[in-house]
């Protein structure tokens, strides 16, 4: 499979640069990838298409805000940080994205809100962008991570052109989000309010939670046109016993299973038995799925529209079968669905 396969003209306009005003009202377009016929639904719709003891796998996940902006020492050159993950909480070190880049050097100490209200030192250089920070802190690290995330703001991905805003802290958020260290949102989440949760419960479907901590690597381009060469970021994942249980008595059984993103649908195809039964797993997952690929453990899924030459789309189109995804697609520019992180949704049976 080819990345140029996944070029497709996609206007600017159609981009969702805000959430629908409630959360499962956006709209839905439903796909059945055995016969290849689209309906246009409601999100909230959604309860119609299970039933009695059908599950349900979400990404629990919690994103922290992860971009902050500062100054370099000396020449107070503005930069923007990218937080990527806790390295060492005593010594108050992190993995991190710097911008630019290029003027950023080991010993540089770069300085964060009114009165340098935080200050760190780079003190290792891993990538061209990539850094590990110490910040210089003298107190309690709850009072750390207070102060750090509170300069820190809601990491909306960079295709979201406009700043960001009050109702993003909670809206780039699910609903059922527990466990934190991401920061990108699992998206196809976000569409999910209580009262649908309600329902679904009062349905008799059943819920089983997952965690992978979304990481920047959803985001980035795929630079070559062989996908078996293209190498995905690495990403935190855990799947209780508990989450296992839910999901194989469901397959035992015969009934439904959703994977709630592309992010879930990872996960669960990093850990599976011979037998198609999903593994307790703790450790991470680089596993980039792309058409042709045997999916195990789910066969529904919910996502989002994602934007060409992505990786998401790329395991969408695993999922729905190629030619059905770039059908859809196509359909969904002509009824002006939105797309990206607080787009519509899609429903591939």
């Amino acid at each position: 499979m080819k990345l140029s396969k996944f070029k497709y003209d996609l206007p600017e306009e159609l981009i969702a640069l805000h959430p629908a005003p409630n959360r499962d009202e956006s709209r839905m377009l439903v796909l059945n990838r055995a016969t290849g016929k689209i309906e246009h639904r409601i999100f909230k719709d959604i309860v119609e298409y299970f039933g009695d003891k059908d599950v349900l796998i979400f990404n629990d996940t919690k994103v922290f805000p992860a971009r902050l902006y500062g100054n370099k020492e000396k020449t107070g050159a503005e930069i923007e940080v990218f937080l990527l993950r806790e390295l060492n909480r005593e010594q108050r070190l992190w993995d991190v994205l710097v911008d630019p880049a290029r003027k950023i050097r080991i010993g540089n100490k770069l300085y964060f809100g009114e009165d340098d209200l935080l200050v760190a030192e780079v003190i290792d250089n891993t990538t061209s962008r990539g850094r590990t920070l110490r910040f210089l802190f003298d107190g309690p690290y709850d009072d750390f991570k207070k102060t750090l995330y509170g300069l820190g703001e809601t990491p909306l991905p960079k295709f979201i052109k406009r700043s960001v805003q009050p109702e993003d802290k909670d809206r780039y958020q699910t609903i059922f989000a527990k466990h934190e260290g991401a920061v990108a949102a699992p998206t196809a989440g976000l569409h999910f309010s209580r009262e649908l949760m309600k329902r679904l419960e009062i349905a008799g479907v059943n819920f089983s939670y997952v965690t992978l901590h979304v990481g920047l690597g959803n985001f980035r381009s795929v630079d070559v046109e062989d996908l078996t060469k293209h190498k995905m970021d690495s990403e935190q994942i855990w799947i209780s016993e508990e989450a296992c249980n839910i999901v194989n008595e469901a397959k035992d059984s015969r009934k439904n299973i959703c994977a709630v993103g592309t992010t879930v649908m990872r996960a669960i195809e990093s850990s599976v038995s011979t037998q198609g039964h999903l593994k307790p797993f703790e450790g991470w997952t680089n596993k980039f799925i792309f058409p042709p690929y045997d999916f195990s453990v789910a066969n529904r899924m919910i996502t989002n529209f994602h934007l060409p030459l992505s990786t998401l789309q790329m395991m969408a189109a695993g999922f729905a079968g190629y030619d059905h995804l770039m059908k859809a697609y196509k359909e969904a520019i002509k009824e002006q669905y939105r797309f990206g992180t607080y787009g519509d949704a899609m429903l591939i049976l």
